[in-house]
Formats: C-alpha cells, structure tokens, sequence
C-alpha cells in the first residue's frame, strides 16, 4: 500500500476555478491562492441555509487517531458517488502534531484532502496571521508596561501568553524581560500551542469582521492591582489585531481526493479548546451545498459537547445528524488489552470495550441528534471482531455500517453514506444544548462532568473558586463552558480508560475567554503547550531535489 503522501502526489487535481463554478460562484467572487486554492468571500455565510448539517465525532481514541478526518472526507466522497450535492468542513492542521506522533489532519489513504502538503504545512498562511496578532497583543502589553502602565496592570496577573506554532515544552514556563531597563520589565511568561490561543477560538466563532473586532476587543489580558479586567480594547489592540485576520476570516477552499468541494479552515484543539472548524466555513458551506459534513476532535465528550453548546449555539446551527467513528483496536484498549496487542484479534477485549462506545452513543443522543456508528476498518481487524461490534450497536437501537475509506476512497464509505441519507430522511432532530448560559459556572461544569462524562462531581481548587467567584462579580458568568481535558478518557485521567463512573473531576484552574465568548475550566493537568516524542515525525521529513516533499505521513 503506499502511503498517504504518495497517494496524494498521484492525484491530478481538478483547478480550483472548477470548483468555483461548480459551487455557483464567479472566478471574480474570491481570491486564488495557485491553482488548487482559494478564499472565499464572507457574504457567503450570510445567505440562506439550504443544507443539512452532519457531525463527524469518535470514541475516545488510541494515540494515533481512529480515522475520524478520514471517515469524514471519504463520507463526503461517498455521498458525492450518490449524487449529492455536498461540502466538507474541516479544520486546518497544526504544526505541532504535524512534526510530531499524531501526524497531519488532511484524512488518509484514498480519503484526503488536496494539496495534501499545503494544508499539512504553511496553507493560505492563516496560523501565521492568527500568531501574528497573538503575538502584537502580546507585544503591546509589555510595551505597555515599560512606557509608564497607565492602565495600571499588574505585571503579576497577565493572563495572555504568547503563542508558537510547534510542540516546545521548554516554552511552556520562562522568563521575559532580562537584560536590563530597555528590555522590559521582567516577569513570568508562558508558551501556548497556536491552536490553543484565544484568536484561534475567536476567529473559529467570529461572524463578520465586525464581530471580529468586538470580540478582539472584548479579550481579558489580565488585571490591574485591585483587581479589575484589563482588556485588548483597554490597548487599543483590536484594530490592529483585526487587520492582520481579516483574509484569514475567509474560509478557504480546497478539494477532496475526488474532486469534491472542502472548506478547510481555522483549527482549535478539541482537549484544550473547542475543537471545530470556523463558523463562517460552516455557514458557508450551509449555503452551498444540500448535505454539509464537518467534524468535531475527539471524542463525543470533547468536540462533540463543544460543538453543541458552544458552536451550534453561537451560530444558530442545528445539526440533522451526526456519526461516531469507531474502531476494532479503540474498543480493544479500553477493554483492557496492551497497546502492542492491538493488531492481534481478541473478541473478549473488544466486547469489554463496547461500554465505551455505547456512551458515546448515549452522549449524542441527549442533545436530540440522530446517530449512526462508522466502524473505520483496519486491515488487522477480523470478520469475528468487526460483526461483535455492529451487533452491539444494533441492540443500542442505533444506526451502523463498515466504513473502509482510507482503502478505497468514496468507494468504500457508500454503506455509510446510504445510512446518513435514510437517516437525514426519515429521522428528526431535536437538537438542544445541553444546559442554559444563564446557570452558574459551577452548575454547568457539574452538568457536564454528570451527564457527558458519567462521573460523580466536581472538585475545584481554591484558585479556581477564586475565579469562578471573580468571572461571576464581573459579569463573565453567563457563557458557555470549554472544559479542557485528556482526549483518552471520559475522566479527567487519561489511565481512566472504558466507560468509568464514580469518578471525580478536578478542576484546577478556570479563566475567561471573553472574545471567544466562554469561560475555559482546566481539568487535571492539560497542558497548552505539547511536547515532542523520543523519536518525532520531523526527524523522518524532509525535502527531495525536485523539492518535493518526502516521508510527509
């Protein structure tokens, strides 16, 4: 079989002005970036909705991933093979995973999107542009502070970090401001991954440059000495801020490993942010397509939770339907058997990880939204495996099929698709967000942590019931939550694996996001800024004397 990058180097990819028309576009309607990409313009998104929205999620995965990027390109591949007219939204990859274990987010095999090493790399430059205004805010700060602080911040209660695209644990702590008067004023400082920056969730959420520069405006930087929030707007930052993001608002488009139409754009991390591709893309796509296909990272109780009742409700989205990817080796993890065993059959383990899968099941169903499992084939699965799970699914009274996309493209997605079109037909959603903004920030963690994670309550440490109580006095209270977490597990411990119940979550930190428009609460000990592996993927890649890339996935 070869591999991802060969696959994708022997597509012959359709011109982007191709798709434009297909779309129903004018070549004179966006801006092209070559010859396979483009930006759309931001009317897009304000024309009427006129498709139907499907969620892409998983179970809790192995480190590698299960496929849910995957799954959802080759989906949009299959429905594609059956006549529909339909738009993939995905997020862009972050460099960090990229030149690190997990790999790129461009799908895999004969399910990707194209050009494959554009969007893996630098793409339409719009991470550069959100670390560029992550970066001037951050400047402008300290500026602030060695021209006199007439705002009065304490140097001790900065909030904004700054930001690099790369997994380098060295950042997450360090020390600004050495050399003497004209260099700062020293203090403590830390590093956040760029998808974990407060630009990237706004510019996810932003509905128009206008609310682009009200919710810049509205990012607390920190507090002064008694207390009060200092904002962007405080600093006359958001202007600025808005200029440097204002092509990168445009959803950009790119094409299926089919020659279908994709919007790749913005990319928050689903543990640490919420995990969904912009909603202008989104919009957009509503608007130009019948069936739209987006994913959410993770699993249901990250991506799936935030995008209900963060996005969805942010955008006024409802969401028709929506799939769990799952796999054969997943379900073998969490029903108990060691990492290197995975690719050797084992029934027992699989049907002791079933519970796993059937919470997910459960977590998607309470927001009212029909469910359809995808089992995402590996070739090491076995026919024995493969039918224990697809019955399981069906005495959940749930909707399933045998998804071999990464194999054999849009091909091997149709039984999937086939579902997804019966079940976008036949079924209704009743789509509602799980618990209302109004709520107190404790109750609505408790709501989260009870209903999505089955555990039993919450802890919170002293510092975070000072913020909580603090985002409370200054009216921040009344937003949704983004709990960041581990991806491994429903708990806040990422050994925890299977479907545990009893369990606590401690919650060790809670702080506004006031431009994204949340309140993020960090359970356990997430970090925002990865680290690299022993052996990382970027000691594998390089460059050939064509200049083409080599060992790229």
């Amino acid at each position: 079989m070869p591999t991802d990058l060969e696959i994708a180097q022997a597509v012959t990819l359709r011109p982007i002005r191709d798709l434009v028309a297909e779309l129903g576009l004018d070549e004179d309607q966006v801006d092209l970036y070559g010859r396979y990409k483009a930006k759309l313009p931001l009317e897009i998104a304000t024309r009427p909705i006129r498709g139907k929205l499907v969620l892409v999620t998983a179970i809790h995965p192995t480190a590698a991933g299960e496929g849910k990027t995957t799954t959802s390109v080759g989906l949009a591949q299959a429905l594609r093979r059956l006549g529909s007219d339909v738009v993939l939204c995905l997020r862009e990859p972050s460099l960090g995973p990229v030149f690190g274990v997990k790999g790129g987010a461009a799908g895999g095999g004969y399910a990707q999107v194209l050009p494959m090493e554009d969007i893996n790399l630098h793409f339409t430059g719009d991470f550069h542009a959100i670390s560029s205004a992550h970066a001037l805010l951050a400047a402008l700060i300290d500026n602030h502070l060695q021209q006199g602080n007439a705002l009065g911040i304490d140097s001790r209660r900065i909030t904004w970090p700054r930001t690099v695209d790369m997994n380098d644990r060295a950042l997450r702590k360090v020390t600004i401001g050495l050399g003497g008067t004209g260099n700062g004023i020293p203090r403590e400082e830390r590093f956040v991954i760029v998808p974990a920056s407060e630009v990237m969730a706004i510019l996810a959420l932003a509905s128009s440059l206008d609310d682009l520069h009200a919710r810049l405006e509205r990012i607390v930087i920190g507090s002064t000495v008694d207390g009060r929030f200092v904002t962007a707007g405080a600093l006359d930052a958001a202007g600025a801020m808005a200029l440097l993001l204002r092509d990168a608002l445009r959803p950009n488009l790119v094409q299926t490993a089919e020659g279908g139409p994709a919007l790749v754009h913005c990319g928050p991390f689903a543990n640490i942010a919420h995990g969904c591709n912009s909603l202008m893309a989104t919009r957009s796509a509503l608007a130009l397509g019948d069936v739209v296909v987006t994913e959410a990272g993770f699993g249901s109780d990250l991506g799936a939770e935030k995008f209900f009742d963060i996005k969805a409700r942010a955008g006024g989205l409802t969401p028709a339907a929506a799939v769990i990817v799952a796999t054969v080796r997943a379900l073998k993890l969490h029903g108990g058997a060691d990492k290197s065993s995975l690719a050797f059959p084992d029934v027992g383990a699989v049907r002791r990880g079933l519970p796993n899968l059937e919470r997910h099941i459960a977590n998607v169903r309470q927001f009212g939204v029909p469910v359809v499992v995808s089992l995402n084939r590996f070739t090491s699965d076995s026919d024995e495996e493969l039918a224990c799970v697809l019955d399981a699914v069906s005495q959940c009274g749930a909707r399933g099929a045998l998804c071999e996309v990464w194999a054999h493209g849009g091909a091997g997605g149709e039984a999937l698709a086939l579902q997804v079109l019966d079940m976008l037909a036949t079924e209704h959603s009743s789509f509602s967000p799980l618990y209302d903004v109004s709520l107190g920030i404790c109750e609505k963690i408790g709501i989260i942590v009870s209903r999505v994670y089955g555990g039993s309550g919450v802890d919170f440490s002293p510092r975070a019931m000072r913020a909580i109580r603090e985002l409370e006095r200054q009216g921040l209270g009344q937003t949704p939550v983004c709990i960041a977490k581990t991806q491994s597990s429903f708990s806040d411990d990422a050994s925890l694996l299977g479907a545990p119940s009893g369990f606590r979550v401690q919650i060790s930190e809670v702080y506004p996001a006031a431009g994204a428009g949340f309140v993020v609460a960090q359970a356990g000990d997430i970090m925002t800024m990865p680290g690299l592996p022993a052996a990382p993927a970027a000691a594998r890649i390089g460059v050939d004397g064509a200049g083409r890339a080599v060992g790229l996935f």
